[in-house]
């Protein structure tokens, strides 16, 4: 076994003190790489093991002035190996309720969108009709400029740049066509629903 990997009884009573910056720092350069890369082993992925290794430190960090080095009752790689399991185990359980929390509002939504799912297409069906019909009624209040501006940024999705480039127009005369627009838009939404848009 490396040199490096065995824990000096010194570097754990220095590591109690927290402003002792250099035994920390060998610490963490000696124990972080091993909890990830066991933490890797695992199964998790990198970001998930970074986290629970930041965990595990916090863990050591708060609990190693309660630890006493006594070859007799066991190493520190052994108490440090059960702090590692008690922070994965801890992970795992919030992982497992995140799941299921996740897969029950699925099932909510999914029996809800069921039963309600005819309502909700013909809610969109009815927004993207009156939409497009009083988008069709202002057309002609804006030039053609202002109003492929418009429909390239506020229907289609296009970047402000990508536009004022395509159109020789500025970022600003973009923003700005395609608030005007759409407040005429939704002016003519409410005439024809009596409802905002």
């Amino acid at each position: 076994m490396s040199h490096d990997l065995i824990t000096q009884p010194s570097l754990l009573v220095r590591i109690r003190d927290p402003r002792d910056a250099a035994a920390w720092n060998q610490f963490l350069e000696i124990y972080a790489p091993l909890v990830h890369g066991f933490l890797c082993k695992q199964g998790l992925q990198d970001a998930d093991a970074a986290d629970v290794t930041q965990e595990v430190l916090r863990t050591v960090s708060q609990s190693i002035g309660r630890w006493d080095y006594d070859p007799q009752r066991g190493k520190f790689r052994g108490w440090l190996l059960s702090v590692v399991h008690s922070r994965l185990g801890d992970f795992r359980r919030r992982q497992q309720r995140h799941q299921a929390a996740i897969h029950a509002a699925v099932e909510v939504a999914g029996l809800h969108s069921a039963d309600n799912n005819s309502s909700a297409e013909w809610d969109r069906d009815y927004e993207r009709q009156l939409f497009h019909a009083a988008a069709s009624q202002v057309r002609g209040d804006f030039s053609e400029a202002s109003w492929r501006a418009f429909w390239l940024a506020a229907v289609e999705g296009n970047p402000a740049q990508e536009i004022a480039k395509s159109l020789g127009i500025s970022a600003a005369a973009v923003y700005l066509a395609k608030a005007r627009v759409m407040a005429r838009i939704r002016d003519q939404f409410a005439l024809l629903t009596g409802e905002p848009l």
